[in-house]
């Protein structure tokens, strides 16, 4: 098959870059009218649970199950057979979405009573209860627009499927600033503001999925809804759905196990991680996502005896891994040495104050650690699914969702309380317990990868340099921020940040390590 498509991953990039500069964007507006508020942080606990259907159904589980199978038949010119598939999958999901979300709806209070037991005031209980019930249907909708992200994807169409979700968050960002104008600061006009902004977040579902239908239904045109349980592709989506569901599904569990341990923290502590958590899940989004999302689709699409098969995935896999490692790497470093600089450049306006933002980075530390084995992970899941065994994620994938549990408790809440820790060092020692089981997690991957496709690993003289390199890079960083006067958050975040991504790349350049050799000879060819 050749080098894979750049095209593809550039376009997944741009449109998730797009996607969550628009979510970066809503977090800031959200965090100017509401901060760390017991507001925010009944939003945050409420848009969690009904976001566990999307995640559940959506985009990571219905693409690793359904674009293999559907990109195959494509490679192999059964477009009928494509098509029939195509009917048959939504009309699953939009029945399995449907009873699913009357169910939410209904017992919403039995859920926040599961997920959120920490939330024992019954204001915000209520109001708690009240959002989930706004914002369930909704989420539904997402979940038939991860339907139309694999259609596309299959299609070689990415953009759009990953710039949807720039119309979710402007959505939510009008109905905040709507909302927040009329806002006098007081509980009782927070507790209205994310009422509004819950019903912005349905809004905004709608307008996802809307502008991906015309497309999708011009690419399946023809296209019949029934269920067509009887047919051997639908038979198998649903073979391969069931692990993966599995899989992603024991991965929720894990983040709803920190969000229910993180719910005795308190509400303001639950609101600091979502911040800090949506900063983590950038990268992965910007760079393990868009690279997965391009490779699954390369990698199902490849025909032959096994042996080729095998070895054509392995040179994509490793391929992704290092391109993957050459901006998760930076990416952690920053965290790590300049996450108050990140977090105030971002967040830090209106009611979110500079304690805030320290709060957020001490948070934010934990969550660094597994950065780079959760994005890495990603990869060699995709490769498993590519290869259709979609088991041995699920196993892995339940084994640190254990130890992610067990060391959580433990130091979130046992050793916290033990040694008279803060509430945001045991959120801290929370996402670090996270951290350590992704770790567990990548490594068994990687090594039961390697026994499928062979040797699967990044060669020590570019893990090695891009380590030292950002470490560099980040120290520089720091330097800035030591030097420069007390400025705008975003003026300082600007050059302190500007530094340590242009050292970088600088270097990387000159030392011709991972993709920075092609901005070396980018630059060359325009000089000459």
């Amino acid at each position: 098959m050749g080098r894979p498509k750049t095209p593809a991953a550039l376009a997944v990039a741009l449109g998730i870059f797009l996607s969550r500069v628009a979510g970066l964007l809503r977090d800031r507006v959200f965090a100017h009218y509401l901060g760390n508020s017991v507001a925010a942080g009944a939003f945050k606990a409420a848009l969690r649970i009904p976001n566990f259907l999307q995640n559940l159904f959506g985009e990571g589980v219905l693409s690793a199950s359904f674009i293999p199978v559907y990109a195959r038949l494509r490679a192999e010119g059964q477009d009928d057979e494509a098509r029939k598939l195509a009917g048959s999958v939504a009309t699953i999901l939009i029945l399995s979405v449907t009873i699913l979300s009357a169910v939410g709806v209904l017992f919403a209070p039995l859920m926040i009573d599961v997920l959120a037991p920490g939330f024992d005031s019954p204001d915000v209980r209520s109001l708690t209860i009240n959002l989930v019930r706004i914002m369930f249907p909704g989420i539904a909708l997402l979940v038939m627009s991860a339907w139309c992200l694999g259609i596309l994807n299959s299609h070689g169409h990415f953009l759009l499927s990953y710039v949807a979700p720039v119309l979710w968050n402007l959505a939510i960002i009008t109905a905040l600033i709507w909302s927040g104008l009329k806002s006098e600061g007081d509980v009782l006009s927070q507790t209205r503001l994310v009422v509004h902004v819950a019903w912005g977040t349905v809004a905004g579902c709608f307008l996802q999925l809307g502008v991906q239908l015309p497309q999708v239904i011009r690419l399946v045109k023809g296209v019949k809804f029934r269920l067509g349980l009887q047919n051997s592709s639908v038979r198998r989506v649903i073979k391969n759905f069931l692990p993966v569901l599995g899989s992603r599904g024991v991965v929720q569990v894990s983040a709803y196990i920190d969000g229910i341990i993180a719910s005795f923290l308190g509400p303001a502590v639950y609101s600091a991680m979502a911040y800090a958590q949506t900063l983590y899940l950038l990268p992965i989004s910007l760079f393990g996502m868009s690279v997965s999302a391009a490779e699954l689709p390369a990698m199902s699409s490849v025909i032959g005896n096994q042996e080729l098969v095998h070895k054509q995935v392995q040179e994509k896999l490793v391929r992704g891994l290092c391109r993957v490692a050459y901006f998760v790497i930076p990416s952690v470093a920053a965290m790590l040495v300049l996450g108050d600089v990140i977090i105030a450049t971002v967040y830090q306006t209106g009611v979110f104050t500079p304690k805030d933002a320290q709060d957020c980075w001490i948070i934010l530390g934990g969550y660094a650690i597994g950065l780079l084995p959760s994005t890495l992970g990603r990869l060699c899941s995709t490769a498993f699914y590519a290869t259709s065994d979609s088991r041995t994620p699920l196993k892995y994938a339940c084994l640190r969702v254990a130890m992610t549990a067990g060391l959580g408790t433990i130091a979130a809440l046992v050793l916290r309380q033990a040694f008279g820790l803060s509430l945001v060092t045991g959120a801290a020692l929370l996402t670090s317990a996270a951290g350590i089981s992704s770790w567990l997690e990548y490594l068994l991957l990687k090594r039961a990868i390697g026994k499928v496709l062979g040797e699967v690993k990044i060669p020590f003289k570019l893990l090695s340099g891009l380590i030292l390199t950002a470490l560099f890079s980040a120290c520089l960083g720091y330097s800035v921020k030591t030097i420069i006067p007390r400025l705008n958050p975003v003026i300082s975040g600007g050059c302190v940040l500007g530094a340590f991504g242009a050292s970088y790349l600088v270097l990387t350049a000159l030392l011709r390590l991972g993709e920075g050799k092609k901005v070396r000879i980018a630059i060359t060819k325009h000089l000459n």
